[in-house]
């Protein structure tokens, strides 16, 4: 190979996009080396190489194509007819991973993947890379990935799942993925792809050291450690330097090379020739034993790591230089020259004619129509077909299923006595998967111990290990792999311990999960209920980590389904339309079970039995967003959720005898999305309103309740808040100091009386 001419001094000032270009033209033009007779189509390009003529031809295409469309992005930003210009540049030998794996294996990329996606648009007939990635670049209505919402690299048919600019977040869900492919034929659920897929996962060599990506890497050695298949093809691809800060040198090798349970392989990334047969020794070995494999391929970085990353203010113009030399389409050049397969003038025509097809397509994709529509922006955001849910709710297990679940007709929980919410829980869970012969349920210590709080007690027992399972003690793998099942077309039921622990893991739901049909376009989804011990009045038991109550944190993802349930029946009616938008619409959705309210029985005093309630028949579901409203009273009314329920109640009835007022207390049950009109409708008539929040004074669910009541006009009857303090909560006794009473509340009244 002629290794790449120094940079005159009168191109030192230009855009490093403009000298890479003429760099490698005039790479071709000078080339001077010995040229062998042309290999015919199916013989290797060079002697010794994995890689024949015909598919050379193809990678190099595809490398070119790549190039070009981060040139033309680099170009039309400042015309405003591009709106993203992270490159792939130096990463084009992506397209060996693309030619060798199929467009059946999902694949989850790194946004370098202009060279895969090219290629792998190979795969099926009528599919143009070049137009599909312009519409994306110019955020436009018709890009088929996303719909305009993102530049993202994307595609149904290819199997490619949307990722935004992720740093290592979509790394649990490829193993999730991976799983769940090994999982479909053993619970006998019908795989939306071949049972011998693999899945890609691409990353750079800066994300490999990120949190999430370690705990995906360890979550596959465990998996693997312990012989159960999960092909995923973890693809480092190692440009040595993240954004500015460099990876030291041999930093990838040392750190996974001899790591155990994760099998490496290295493959020269900026050479086809060389590097195709390492691809492919890494991609055959995943899909032959299974077993989660790590593919470090070698590239580079030219161009910057955007178009707002002007390299030279960082770096000597004697290292960029030496960066641009490695650039792997000057080595494509040198391989189809020295071959004989082209001539000169064919690279620089092959090169020139890929160019005017990218600025074509650029320019017929701004002539485009964009999203000018909040309701457009939105649409596949959170949807939601009420008639579709309402009957999947509805629609009973099998009644032989439902015997043999419950271990019999006398054993039906609709003919037993009034049961506590734990008990109602289960209930509702085993009549679900009796309904969902595809649903799995997983998270720490729910298989044989049934759940910290014996919730789940019974399922594997019932539905076997292969539905019901333990994970490792990792909130990022249980959601990770709640994302892989739901791709593999399953109803996952993923459990998360505590709240609290649920911020361990936040960005698999805000950033991944609920993220999917967005930035899909509606074309990919994540149907899941996640399952979350919550929030607080454990009596000062276990501190903030037992007893969190932060609601906010579910309550700023967009599109996430949050509901609370205080007592049994409404937990199970709940949990069935759960399950059906989960099913139905695609929805992800976290179901709140208050701990405290687990085992309680009783509502105002002790033995009776207030809390404890029947169970709803089969047929029987709870509409999204409707609520539950005790009394009838115009007085006063209370809206709270949660704990607050029975804390309101008990409040009401010593109001009623202080100040003879009639009372009502809402409960809300859903958080999210708030029902303001149901909110409103309870407001009309109220002559004074309490909200009961155990949540924080400043970041709660009250502010929205108190924000639908003074929109609605209803903001000038007299109302006072009771909620939990802007603290963590303490042990012991000083937790009842933070988090609302019933005392609070009869005392929140007291102020309004005294108005």
């Amino acid at each position: 190979m002629n290794a790449a001419k120094p940079i005159p001094a009168r191109m030192k000032g230009l855009n490093r996009a403009e000298i890479c270009d003429v760099n490698f033209q005039e790479f071709v033009r000078d080339w001077n080396g010995q040229r062998d007779v042309a290999p015919a189509p199916h013989e290797a390009i060079l002697d010794g190489s994995a890689l024949d003529a015909k598919g050379f031809r193809e990678l190099f295409e595809s490398q070119l194509i790549s190039r070009h469309l981060d040139l033309m992005a680099r170009v039309l930003r400042v015309q405003n007819k591009v709106f993203y210009t992270i490159g792939s540049s130096g990463h084009e030998g992506n397209a060996m991973v693309a030619r060798l794996t199929r467009h059946t294996d999902p694949a989850f990329l790194h946004y370098r993947s202009g060279g895969f996606m090219a290629e792998r648009f190979r795969k099926l007939p009528g599919m143009d890379p070049i137009m599909d990635s312009a519409l994306s670049f110019a955020a436009s209505k018709d890009d088929p990935a996303s719909g305009g919402r993102h530049k993202v690299w994307g595609s149904k048919p290819l199997w490619v799942l949307p990722q935004t600019s992720t740093i290592a977040s979509h790394l649990p869900k490829a193993l999730g993925t991976a799983l769940a492919i090994e999982q479909g034929p053993r619970i006998g659920h019908d795989l939306p792809i071949p049972n011998d897929s693999i899945v890609v996962c691409s990353f750079g060599d800066a994300s490999s050291n990120h949190a999430t990506a370690q705990t995906a890497f360890n979550a596959a050695a465990w998996t693997a450690y312990q012989k159960l298949p999960a092909p995923v093809l973890y693809v480092c691809e190692d440009n040595g330097i993240g954004i500015s800060v460099k990876t030291p040198t041999g930093w990838v090798a040392r750190n996974f090379k001899d790591r155990a349970d994760l099998d490496y392989f290295y493959a020269d990334g900026l050479d086809l020739a060389e590097g195709y047969g390492q691809v492919q020794a890494a991609v055959e070995h995943c899909r032959r034993t299974r077993r989660p494999t790590f593919l470090h391929l070698r590239t580079t970085r030219i161009m910057g790591h955007a178009g707002t990353d002007f390299e030279i203010e960082w770096r000597s113009i004697e290292e960029l230089c030496a960066v641009e030399a490695t650039d792997p389409l000057l080595r494509s050049a040198a391989i189809a020259l020295e071959s004989g397969l082209m001539s000169k003038d064919e690279v620089i025509a092959l090169y020139e004619a890929t160019r005017k097809k990218c600025f074509a397509a650029a320019e017929d994709a701004d002539s485009r129509p964009r999203l000018t529509e909040l309701d457009d922006v939105m649409k596949p955001l959170a949807p939601y077909t009420p008639d579709a849910v309402r009957a999947e709710a509805a629609r009973a297990p099998d009644a032989a299923r439902r015997e043999q679940a419950f271990g019999g007709d006398a054993k039906l929980p609709e003919k037993q006595p009034p049961r506590h919410l734990a008990i109602q829980i289960n209930n509702a869970l085993h009549d679900l998967f009796a309904k969902y012969p595809q649903a799995l349920l997983f998270g720490e210590d729910v298989a044989q111990k049934g759940g910290v709080y014996t919730v789940t007690k019974g399922l594997q027992k019932a539905f076997s290990g292969k539905r019901v399972f333990n994970t490792l003690l990792d909130e990022t793998i249980i959601l990770g792999l709640a994302q892989g099942y739901a791709n593999m077309g399953m109803l996952p039921f993923p459990e998360i311990q505590y709240l609290a622990y649920f911020h361990n893991a936040c960005d698999q739901i805000r950033g991944e999960a609920a993220s999917l049909q967005f930035f899909s376009n509606g074309q990919y989804r994540n149907p899941m209920v996640m399952r979350i011990a919550s929030l607080g009045y454990q009596r000062g038991f276990g501190g903030h980590f037992h007893n969190d109550n932060s609601i906010t944190a579910l309550r700023d993802i967009p599109g996430l389904v949050v509901g609370c349930p205080s007592r049994g029946d409404d937990a199970a009616t709940m949990l069935r339309t759960m399950a059906a938008l989960a099913q139905v619409d695609g929805r992800v959705c976290a179901f709140l079970e208050p701990i405290a309210l687990y085992m309680a029985k009783d509502l105002h005093e002790a033995g009776d039995g207030g809390w404890l309630t029947d169970y709803p028949a089969p047929t029987e579901a709870m509409e999204l967003g409707e609520g539950r409203v005790y009394g009838d009273g115009d007085d006063l009314v209370i809206f709270t959720f949660g704990n607050g329920v029975p804390m309101s109640l008990r409040a009401a009835k010593k109001i009623e005898a202080q100040h003879g007022w009639k009372t009502r207390v809402v409960d809300l049950r859903w958080l999210v999305p708030l029902n303001e009109a149901f909110i409103r409708a309870q407001a009309k008539n109220a002559k004074r309103m309490i909200i009961v929040d155990e949540g924080r004074r400043s970041a709660g669910v009250g502010e929205g309740i108190v924000t639908a009541i003074v929109e609605g006009g209803y903001g000038a009857r007299p109302f006072q808040r009771v909620v939990g303090a802007d603290t963590f909560t303490p042990l012991a006794g000083a937790a009842f100091l933070v988090i609302p009473s019933d005392e609070d509340i009869v005392a929140a009244a007291g102020r309004l009386a005294a108005q």
